[in-house]
């Protein structure tokens, strides 16, 4: 049989009521990862191709929309320069809700063991989890625990769902993306996934790189308060900043141009990422965000992301055209453009 690779997380139609509405969410990945969830997944579930994914579901009940997301974390080592599993659990879940533009509400957390784990580090990282969910102002409502023989779970694996409610008048969604729109970029990329890849593989550089793992809802609370019609967010994890604009770009049918000298890249980064042949933008984040926002609007929305300690080193990269639907373009320091595409495969294993 064929190996998979992992699709990342993404939400899958509910069995709800004739009168409620669902639209499908998708947590991102590398092509392989967009080909596995679109030809196997969404045919077994009857899910319709044309139904946009995104990092949340979104759940019309009751009067009231919701955003509901699951994810799973099986990122190696458990503790990393930033951060651990127990965070990422929480915080990437509680991004992918806002990514919507909902307020996260509450989270569960499914927990996988390996037989001879220890309770200090099973301690350890529950702590972290309690310690990231107050952070982020959302409740550990409820969770499960599941034991595997050794050897089969590389010690801890965990899934976790959250919701959250949209605020009335709040409409983000990859299909939004309009000509016009400028590309915010919230800060530094690439700090997460060096990060794991220094610890995983013993690798020292003259300044320490930290995950960038943070919850995102305040930011994005922030930014609507700026300005209600933010048209897409999104937080480039897996497949980093390159995978998340092709995946809108696709999703929306235009076209993204943005300038390679100004995605904001730390020099640590840049110079770990040329040891590693790696390329910055196609590496993982777990603390930042990508927003499209009418042009009218960008300035009060840079503003108000600048005053926020998530948001201060936010940028504008680049701007969404009608010229080349479906594709990302970069103009490089020397005038040349080239087309970015979806990472093939994960360059970074094990980041989340």
């Amino acid at each position: 049989m064929s190996e998979v690779s992992d699709p990342g997380s993404w939400a899958c139609p509910l069995p709800i009521r004739d009168h409620d509405r669902v639209v499908i969410g998708h947590g991102g990945g590398g092509r392989l990862s967009g080909e596995l969830v679109a030809g196997l997944f969404l045919p077994a579930f009857g899910v319709q191709p044309s139904e946009v994914l995104h990092d949340a579901a979104t759940i019309e009940l009751g009067g009231q929309r919701l955003a509901f997301s699951t994810d799973s974390y099986v990122v190696h080592p458990l503790f990393f320069p930033g951060g651990s599993i127990g965070e990422l659990a929480v915080n990437g879940t509680v991004n992918d809700v806002s990514m919507a533009g909902a307020v996260p509400i509450a989270l569960s957390g499914g927990f996988i063991l390996e037989e001879g784990l220890s309770l200090e580090v099973l301690a350890r990282v529950a702590a972290d989890m309690g310690k990231a969910a107050q952070r982020a102002g959302v409740r550990l409502a409820t969770g499960d625990t599941k034991v595997v023989g050794s050897g089969l779970a590389d010690g801890l694996y965990i899934n976790t769902s959250g919701i959250g409610v949209i605020p009335e008048g709040v409409d983000i969604a990859p299909t939004r993306a309009t000509p016009g729109d400028r590309v915010i970029v919230s800060g530094p990329i690439g700090q997460h996934g060096i990060a794991v890849m220094s610890q995983r593989e013993g690798l020292q550089f003259d300044t320490e790189i930290r995950s960038d793992t943070a919850p995102l809802a305040d930011l994005v609370a922030v930014m609507l308060a700026a300005c209600l019609d933010v048209h897409v967010l999104r937080d480039p994890t897996r497949g980093g900043l390159a995978g998340s604009l092709c995946e809108i770009a696709a999703a929306g049918g235009v076209g993204i141009e943005y300038e390679e000298a100004a995605v904001p890249v730390p020099s640590e980064v840049a110079a770990a990422c040329s040891i590693l042949g790696l390329d910055p933008v196609n590496v993982a984040n777990e603390g930042k965000l990508v927003a499209m926002v009418p042009e009218s609007s960008t300035d009060d929305v840079m503003a108000a992301m600048i005053s926020h300690p998530d948001g201060r080193e936010a940028v504008v990269i680049g701007v969404v055209t009608d010229s080349h639907p479906g594709v990302v373009v970069a103009r490089t320091a020397f005038g040349a453009r080239r087309v970015v595409d979806l990472p093939l495969g994960e360059q970074l294993p094990r980041i989340c």
